[in-house]
């Protein structure tokens, strides 16, 4: 088990998988977490998109006004990660399809 999961970071996991809604959600995210955290997680979210649908740093850049760092470090868990990104943007994907 990798060393930042412990009881507490199952039970906010638990936490997350209880909600019901995407009003529950922003109103969970709201609670936990500051607008300036809430709004770089979309965008990581975002640039991970960018970066599977081929576009260019600069392109995502522009788009998001996210970092090169930032960029890099997304790219990064897309290719090396534990597959996060691919399985929440798949299924974001096939949501959109339906």
């Amino acid at each position: 088990m990798e060393k930042w999961k412990d009881r507490l970071t199952d039970q906010l996991c638990s936490a997350v998988l209880s909600l019901e809604s995407q009003e529950e959600v922003y109103s969970f995210l709201e609670d936990i977490a500051t607008i300036g955290e809430i709004r770089a997680l979309a965008q990581r979210l975002e640039v991970a998109r960018l970066l599977r649908d081929g576009y260019t740093y600069p392109q995502i850049a522009q788009q998001t006004g996210a970092s090169t760092a930032t960029i890099s470090r997304v790219k990064k868990f897309l290719e090396y990660g534990a597959d996060g990104y691919r399985i929440v943007l798949e299924r974001l994907q096939k949501g959109t399809k339906e």
